[in-house]
């Protein structure tokens, strides 16, 4: 046998041997989250639950935040050659832009796993309503996180209402109603804001409104605390 030919079976047995380690992860995880059944690649077409879905996302936090990440096993070359022609994510995010919040990394996901939206603040805009409805109507998405976070920048700047160079004030109006409503507490803010956000995605897209009437939908609201790395639903 060529050296090239045994460097291929090496390459093709570590594959296998990644994906066979993966897969036994995964249905441990969803064991121990009350799932019956998971494959090693959780997308649209699963055939889990709205709720199920969301208690991946959050078994995924639990191993990162346990530092025992399994995504971290995947052999990324299968998953890029898998997703060129397609995409399809079990779950969406929105999410806050800032860098400490790397979506797919804190629920211990890969690529094509997550379908992210970001914005500062994590506010539901008419571009952010978009490009969410086209996960759910197209790519089959079964749950929406909204998911705010401590220390973020854009609420402690709307708290204060400082004057701001360029456009940055245009995210405030977004956040005022979680400013009205936190009494001037931060933390609170924060938390009232992904509240708010995920209702207004409830009610202001037809597309997911009526995804949720059908029961096959669900959007819900957290945030992730940067200090311990753990994700709690509002």
């Amino acid at each position: 046998m060529s050296d090239n030919a045994r460097t291929s079976n090496k390459d093709s047995g570590r594959r296998r041997f990644i994906q066979t380690l993966f897969s036994g992860a995964v249905i441990g995880v969803a064991a121990q989250a009350g799932i019956e059944s998971a494959t090693p690649y959780l997308y649209s077409q699963t055939s889990l639950s709205p709720d199920a879905v969301l208690q991946a996302l959050l078994a995924g936090n639990q191993r990162f935040a346990a530092n025992r990440l399994i995504s971290i096993e995947h052999d990324l070359s299968v998953l890029r050659e898998r997703t060129i022609n397609k995409q399809e994510p079990f779950a969406s995010v929105l999410a806050c832009a800032d860098s400490r919040v790397p979506v797919e990394l804190i629920f211990d996901q890969t690529i094509g796993h997550i379908f992210v939206t970001r914005v500062a603040g994590n506010i539901v805009t008419p571009e952010i309503i978009a490009s969410l409805e086209y996960s759910v109507a197209v790519l089959g998405i079964k749950s929406v996180l909204v998911l705010g976070h401590s220390g973020c920048g854009a609420v402690k700047a709307a708290l204060k209402s400082d004057s701001a160079p360029g456009q940055i004030s245009a995210l405030y109006p977004h956040l005022r109603q979680a400013v009205e409503e936190s009494d001037g507490s931060f933390e609170k803010a924060i938390e009232v804001n992904a509240k708010i956000q995920a209702s207004l995605l409830r009610n202001s897209s037809t597309v997911i409104s009526g995804a949720l009437k059908a029961g096959k939908f669900n959007v819900e609201a957290g945030v992730y605390d940067l200090a311990t790395g753990k994700v709690t639903l509002s």
